[in-house]
C-alpha cells in the first residue's frame, strides 16, 4: 500500500496497527525514504491471499506474490 502526502506516514501508521487483527495475517512494516519524504509504503505479509482492507484515504494498494526470496 501506498500513500503520499503530509499526513500518509500517520495514516498508515495507523492502518499498520490495524493489520494483526485479520487472520492470515504474518507480518508488516511501514516504510519511509529520506529522499521521498511525502511518500510512506506498508509491506504486509499473509499466510494465504490479503483480506479484502479498506484503504486509508488517498492510498493505493497492490498484491504481489512471492517470485524468489533468500
Amino acid at each position: 500500500m501506498e500513500a503520499r502526502g503530509g499526513e500518509a506516514r500517520d495514516r498508515l501508521h495507523a492502518f499498520l496497527g490495524t493489520l494483526s487483527a485479520q487472520p492470515g495475517f504474518l507480518g508488516a512494516e511501514l516504510l519511509l525514504s529520506p529522499a521521498q519524504p511525502d511518500l510512506a509504503l506498508v509491506a504486509s505479509r499473509w499466510a494465504a491471499g490479503p483480506p479484502a482492507l479498506p484503504l486509508p484515504e488517498g492510498a493505493r494498494a497492490w498484491t504481489f506474490e512471492v517470485f524468489a526470496a533468500r
